[in-house]
């Protein structure tokens, strides 16, 4: 299966990163224009010094959010970098997005949470708008193109981390750093639950981010049990830097419906509680639990290669033994600028380096529509979902039809 294939085909990205997906010649005239010092101006240099292929660890990697998230404090910036996201996943054949971002990084006296929530859907929605009026689309010869928003609460922050997250220290000055981020969580998800329901914004969930180690995700346990009662849906960055016992408490304290990552579900030598005595069955059980449920991974290759030294080689990654699990799985970006890809690329990564074939890519696909956090209504999501499964198939028959006569 060549690339060609792969970028015709109908696709997904369920865990898309605004910040990490900024164009670099965006980032560049944006910071012209906002006073925003970068190491170089030009696409060549920022690729050099930031924005690498490779990275030495995972402190290299999260320098270049300093830089996107520096330019993304106004709805007028939100709005244009939703706004060429969705379009660059466009050209690509993807075909529903959903994208992530931290609203507590951009607020300011100027721009509340929802403000932030309205600006990013605003870019969205005018990207949707121009593909659906699309005479193939209009003619039902393809499927449209869709997508949601997905709202990060963090594990820690600190006050350097936004003038939000600075004000909110301050008037909480008096309490422990857990009870803070606590709150910040609460504060995040009634916004969001008030956006998706009170304005009909396609706010579909929340998702908890940052460094798992030290910081666990039951301090969030509030407000994730606040976003079940509000119908919000629920994925968890788990697993990524930390044991198995992350993705365990994101999926039973958080009622977490997708994992991020989850690159240590499978690997007994990542366990770290003492009371944990076989940490062979512990996994095992975890990941019969996870198959059973459907609780879907989000799994993105290439960033795992460039902040975990051990997966370099691709081949030592834990995609294989996840998909002979049969664990749901779907193939998803991370970061298209930071980790220099696009869900093409990640796909053409797995395909080859794990010897899929087209019955896998499709069960990989048809996760990914499957599992996401859909805006509308469950039987517009299966029409959905029947539509682009049968472009694919569409596809498929044209190209080897093709491939065969030639």
């Amino acid at each position: 299966m060549n690339h060609a294939f792969l970028k015709k085909l109908p696709k997904t990205d369920l865990h898309l990163h605004l910040d990490g997906s900024i164009r670099l010649s965006t980032l560049i005239e944006l910071a012209r224009e906002s006073g925003v010092e970068l190491p170089s101006y030009t696409e060549e240099g920022l690729r050099e010094t930031v924005f690498k292929d490779s990275y030495k660890d995972l402190n290299e990697y999260l320098t270049g959010f300093a830089y996107t998230t520096a330019v993304m404090k106004t709805r007028e910036q939100l709005e244009r970098i939703s706004y060429e996201v969705a379009v660059d996943n466009q050209q690509e054949g993807v075909r529903y997005i959903e994208v992530r971002f931290a609203p507590q990084l951009h607020a300011s006296d100027d721009m509340d949470i929802i403000d932030c929530i309205r600006a990013v859907n605003d870019g969205l929605l005018r990207a949707k708008n121009e593909f659906n009026n699309r005479r193939e689309v209009i003619d039902g010869l393809e499927p449209p193109f869709h997508y949601a928003i997905i709202s990060c609460a963090m594990r820690f922050f600190t006050p350097a981390f936004s003038e939000w997250y600075r004000r909110f220290f301050e008037m909480h000055s008096f309490s422990d750093r857990e009870t803070v981020f606590a709150l910040a969580s609460l504060e995040l998800e009634e916004a969001v639950a008030r956006a998706r329901w009170e304005e009909d914004l396609p706010a579909v969930g929340i998702d908890l981010a940052g460094s798992e180690a030290g910081w666990p995700a039951l301090n969030h346990l509030e407000a994730f049990t606040k976003a079940k009662g509000h119908f919000l849906r629920k994925t968890v960055h788990a697993g990524e830097a930390y044991g198995p016992e992350s993705i365990y408490q994101a999926i039973t304290d958080l009622y977490a419906e997708r994992i991020g990552h989850g690159l240590t579900l499978l690997n007994p030598s990542a366990v770290k509680s003492r009371y944990i005595s076989d940490p062979v069955k512990y996994v095992d059980a975890l990941a019969s639990y996870i198959a059973d449920r459907r609780i879907t991974v989000e799994v993105c290759l290439t960033s795992n290669q460039q902040t975990d030294p051990a997966f370099r080689d691709l081949s030592n990654h834990p995609f294989k033994k996840m998909m002979e699990k049969k664990l749901s799985v779907t193939i998803c970006t991370d970061n298209r600028t930071i980790s220099n890809t696009t869900v093409t690329k990640e796909l053409h990564k797995a395909v080859n380096t794990f010897n899929l074939t087209r019955y896998d890519l499709r069960n990989i696909l048809v996760y990914g529509f499957k599992r996401s956090f859909f805006p509308g209504r469950y039987d517009e999501k299966r029409h959905y979902v029947r539509q682009c499964m049968e472009y694919f198939e569409k596809i498929e028959r044209e190209y080897f039809q093709e491939e065969n006569v030639q």
